[in-house]
């Protein structure tokens, strides 16, 4: 004979309330960064229409090969992290663990690309106007992908406590929903920088 201990009364709800006010609160978080991101999208966009010479002198334009490289390879990452949650769902932890080291692989390149492009430039962060808003935006980004890798590091740890992640875990949703928005602000940029360029 089996017996089992009695469940707590309001145990099971308490829990699932606690994770959705920290889903909510990062939500806001993030909500609180696109205003961020927003001022500084409507900052450039006003500065490059209203400057006579937008880009330094001797740049004639940016060449966009490896961002756009980045851009797919960030894009791709997206997805990655977005298959290792349903495995994670699923209860399949080497799976969910080996797309989330995927993405982190993806999101480390991505930086790796930056610095390339970075080291090869012609014009530097007091390079005019153009030059002070192109690394304010590229950098201000890429220390979120820095930071969403970091992060991903340590829900990777947190996989291997046993039982951790066999409930429920809004770390791993969180830290989704946060790669998901440094993702789409990527595109925004790359459509603001590269692709929107005025001589």
């Amino acid at each position: 004979m089996t017996t089992s201990l009695p469940a707590s009364p309001g145990h099971g709800h308490t829990g699932e309330s606690h994770q959705n006010h920290t889903l909510t609160g990062f939500i806001i978080f993030l909500c609180s960064e696109s205003v961020i991101f927003l001022a500084f999208f409507s900052g450039f966009a006003l500065l490059k229409t209203s400057a006579l010479n937008w880009l330094p002198p001797g740049v004639e334009g940016l060449e966009w090969r490896m961002p756009l490289i980045n851009t797919v390879v960030l894009v791709s990452s997206s997805g990655t992290i977005w298959l290792a949650e349903i495995l994670k769902a699923r209860g399949q932890l080497w799976g969910f663990r080996s797309l989330w080291l995927l993405t982190m692989a993806l999101g480390a390149y991505f930086l790796y690309g930056q610095a390339v492009e970075w080291s090869g430039l012609s014009f530097g962060l007091t390079s005019g106007v153009f030059g002070g808003t192109f690394y304010l935006l590229t950098g201000f980004h890429g220390l979120h992908v820095a930071t969403g890798v970091l992060l991903m590091g340590l829900m990777l740890v947190k996989s291997f406590i046993p039982g951790n992640y066999l409930k429920g875990e809004e770390g791993v949703q969180a830290t989704s929903l946060f790669w998901h928005f440094v993702d789409v602000i990527w595109i925004i940029l790359f459509v603001l920088i590269y692709v929107w360029q005025r001589h």
